[in-house]
């Protein structure tokens, strides 16, 4: 499963934004259809709300990629 690092630049990212700019879908309608079908986990739960609030230290998995969202300042 690859690995993504996202750089958090703000308090939060919704979910289904998160999903677009990592580069898992191609829009952020895209990320609501695959949050609806019940296809992403965060911190390992199933999460069904399109756009939940990611913060730091969090980690999403979507399909085959593991999206490891850091604070900006994070190494």
């Amino acid at each position: 499963m690859p690995r993504l690092d996202f750089q958090l630049d703000r308090s939060h990212i919704e979910l289904n934004q998160l999903l677009k700019l990592a580069g898992v879908c191609d829009s952020g309608g895209a990320g609501k259809a695959l949050v609806a079908a019940g296809k992403v986990r965060v911190d390992g739960a199933v999460e069904r709300r399109k756009t939940c609030k990611i913060r730091a230290d969090q980690v999403v998995v979507a399909g085959d990629a593991e999206i490891h969202v850091q604070a900006e300042d994070s190494p």
